[in-house]
């Protein structure tokens, strides 16, 4: 595959969004950019299982999500690097924002889902991707930002300007007595 710019492109958000300090940071061979509407064939599910069990929908349950999520405006701000030699995926994240009733009908932005493909991991694309949501969540006036992350990730995100606040707590929908047990 060769390189697609960036207006070739059916992507999620404008990428002027996309701080132009982070752009210049990265190597000359990625790209960060606003997650595209063919995302699908360039690996957007291969990295998303550096974190977690990751099935595949197949390519048009994931084109359908992409444009309900897109059909929320302002919401999502879901972003890729790629490598320009393959025009493959490396790195994602996604910032979506939480508009609220409270500090004055604020904003906060969460970022999730990030990862960096295991062969490209230790080159700061992580803190790139991290960097390129931030602004984007305080540039759409969020008053703050927030993640969830393991202990073991903590070294990470303290370096990339977050500090540990209170606890995250969850509850997991029961699985149907029918389903194997998840190992």
């Amino acid at each position: 595959m060769t390189f697609t710019p960036d207006n070739e492109l059916d992507l999620f958000f404008p990428p002027a969004l996309i701080s132009e300090e982070v752009k210049t940071q990265l190597h000359s061979s990625l790209h960060i950019r606003p997650l595209a509407s063919t995302d699908y064939r360039r690996g957007h599910l291969d990295v998303l299982r550096v974190l977690t069990v990751t099935p595949d929908p197949g390519q048009a349950a994931w084109e359908a999500q992409f444009h309900a999520m897109r059909s929320a405006p302002h919401t999502y701000y879901p972003l890729v690097i790629v490598d320009k030699a393959t025009d493959v995926i490396v790195a994602v994240g996604c910032v979506f924002i939480e508009r609220k009733f409270l500090r004055g009908l604020g904003s906060v932005g969460h970022i999730e889902d990030i990862a960096v493909d295991k062969g490209q991991q230790g080159k700061k694309l992580g803190l790139r991707v991290i960097q390129a949501l931030t602004y984007i969540s305080e540039n759409s006036g969020c008053y703050k930002t927030i993640l969830n992350c393991s202990d073991d990730n903590i070294p990470f995100y303290q370096k990339c300007g977050f500090e540990k606040k209170e606890n995250e707590m969850a509850k997991y929908k029961p699985l149907p007595a029918s389903a194997p047990p998840k190992l």
